[in-house]
């Protein structure tokens, strides 16, 4: 009997720390800051270049201190870019980009980034998604994680 009741003790007890004396609780870890990370834009296919144009949005609850949105092309890109200086260039079909500092419900600088095709094509498929919220965990990603079909009709395509 008495190890039974020493084992539904030490169970109850877990996460105490026993001094005599002196009843303390474990430290609770924080919790995690929150945001709501959000990209709208358009994309633009003339010939073998995509024009595409994003601006990231943060509906909260916490402020982003930086961001990483990752693009990423259904066909190869040509070797040589001219990418903005917040942009580089992960693989053959991927570019990220920072977004800066996402107050909370702000609007972030619009991302230019112009890019050339490996080869002219009618059409791509343009994956757009967060690759880092700044520490933040985003639980929504209906608007941050999306898939545009870009044609080569000169059009803007918006998401």
């Amino acid at each position: 009997m008495r190890a039974w009741v020493a084992g539904v003790v030490a169970g109850v007890c877990a996460g105490f720390v026993l001094v005599p004396g002196v009843a303390s609780a474990a430290p609770v870890p924080e919790a995690e800051a929150e945001a709501d990370l959000a990209f709208h834009g358009t994309a633009l296919m003339a010939g073998d270049t995509v024009d595409v144009r994003l601006t990231p949005r943060n509906n909260g609850p916490a402020a982003v201190p930086d961001a990483t949105v990752r693009l990423r092309w259904s066909v190869p890109l040509a070797v040589a870019q001219q990418l903005p200086a917040r942009c580089v260039r992960e693989d053959e079909r991927t570019v990220v980009c920072s977004t800066g500092a996402l107050a909370v419900n702000g609007v972030g600088e619009q991302v230019e980034v112009p890019v050339r095709l490996e080869e002219k094509a009618s059409e791509v498929t343009l994956e757009i998604g967060t690759v880092w919220g700044g520490g933040a965990v985003d639980r929504d990603h209906t608007n941050d994680e999306l898939k545009v079909l870009v044609l080569d009709t000169g059009d803007a395509y918006a998401f």
